[in-house]
């Protein structure tokens, strides 16, 4: 096997970099006093004045200084979304860093994971990145070796550290990560490179390291987490894993495989954030029921789907399925929880756009949100024709019952069941 880790954040074909420029002495020189004095003055920086900015900044800076701090400035404002205000307009960014990193909430949940294991006071973090995984883990109490083969990434990875005040429970090594002794650690955690030049990777034995070295190492480990893409069949998953789905927020965003003391091998989990509640399965649950229509629909979150629990769902709201190849759920009884989204049933048809038009039009529906699954017809085509006018809202699902392709029209349940 050729070396690993090496699908390099910002390689020597990166266009946001200058020919030529030393990458990793560009980001150094932002850790200057007065490179910290142009990014500290650049916190509510415009990107809409950035000719301007850079004008005014080049009469008394560097001009090569002046592009890199307008240029982590821009990546600032991106990590937001992932890391929080506070924190994004401290730490220190590459644009594959921002783009690849585990947002704070999900790399939190893996490291109370961790924590609550029992024993794990130390994790070697191989594949770091920017260091998103390795900072929620020092914040839950856990020592961290991050280690990346980039030495630019490596460079980030460390300056967060010591922005976030955890350069005490977080050593960064610029290193192969197949060169790594893991046995002084408790526990491991891999997050291979699936991205490269041309691209997301789909085959895991193309990662960087490949799917086959990650679970080694895993099994070699008294505990580890391997972090994967959350399409990952079924039939892909080693048997001494537990494979757990996340989402936060309504989207999927990962998978991670646990291995070792204190995690069910061959257990199937599903995670919902920000709520954190999981729904667990040691194995693969039966076949759900399937039968009409009901008062009211429940769509089951994207984690729940992936991790195959909708027969969970379904046994817990007393419901059905409306067809045994769609993941609806359907039911006579209101039912929340963290793991659906509920909706009220108000009409039900064949599929006929037509009908539909009309429909929609003598109730007033001027805001329609459109919902598919098993249907082949576009939401944005849908609302076109329609022609929509109107005060009142209303959902439409375009799907199949019993094989038909069908119209179910309803509202979102309000309040507690």
């Amino acid at each position: 096997m050729g070396r690993v880790n090496a699908l390099a954040p910002n390689g020597p074909h990166d266009p946001s970099r200058p020919s030529g420029e030393d990458p990793v002495a560009a980001f150094l020189a932002l850790r200057t006093p007065e490179g910290a004095e142009l990014l500290a003055g650049l916190r509510s920086y415009d990107p809409a004045q950035e000719l301007a900015t850079a004008t005014r900044l080049r009469r008394s800076h560097p001009a090569h200084l002046v592009s890199a701090a307008l240029g982590q400035a821009r990546l600032r404002q991106r990590a937001v979304a992932k890391f929080g205000a506070e924190d994004a307009c401290r730490m220190f960014f590459t644009p594959n860093g921002v783009e690849q990193a585990t947002r704070t909430s999900v790399a939190a949940r893996r490291a109370q994971r961790f924590a609550a294991a029992g024993g794990v006071r130390s994790v070697a973090d191989l594949c770091c990145g920017i260091g998103g995984d390795a900072i929620a883990l020092a914040r839950a109490g856990i020592r961290v070796l991050a280690v990346d083969r980039d030495p630019l990434t490596a460079e980030v990875a460390r300056a967060n550290a010591a922005a976030l005040g955890l350069e005490e429970l977080i050593e960064v090594r610029c290193a192969d990560v197949t060169d790594i002794d893991t046995s002084p650690y408790d526990a491991v955690f891999v997050d291979p490179a699936r991205r490269g030049g041309r691209g997301r990777i789909f085959d895991p034995e193309a990662y960087s390291p490949p799917l086959s070295w990650a679970v080694g190492t895993a099994l070699g480990a008294p505990r580890a987490a391997l972090k994967i893409a959350p399409g990952i069949p079924h039939e892909a998953i080693p048997e001494r894993a537990e494979a757990e789905w996340i989402s936060d927020g309504g989207d999927v965003k990962e998978a991670v495989l646990w291995f070792g003391e204190g995690f069910a091998a061959g257990s199937y989990r599903a995670t919902v954030l920000p709520d954190g509640a999981s729904l667990w399965s040691a194995g693969p649950p039966p076949a759900p029921p399937v039968g009409p229509v009901g008062r009211y629909l429940y769509e089951p979150d994207g984690a729940v789907i992936r991790a195959g629990l909708v027969a969970d769902v379904v046994a817990r709201c007393r419901g059905r399925l409306i067809d045994e190849t769609i993941a609806y759920v359907t039911g006579d009884e209101p039912y929340t929880s963290p793991y659906t989204s509920g909706y009220e049933i108000t009409d039900h048809m064949p599929f006929n756009m037509k009908k539909l038009k009309v429909l929609l039009r003598e109730r007033e529906v001027g805001v329609l949100t459109v919902k598919k699954r098993g249907s082949a017809v576009e939401p944005e085509e849908l609302r076109r024709r329609m022609k929509l006018r109107g005060p009142n809202s209303a959902t439409v699902f375009l799907t199949r019952v019993a094989g038909a392709p069908t119209i179910l029209i309803g509202h979102p349940m309000t309040g507690p069941a």
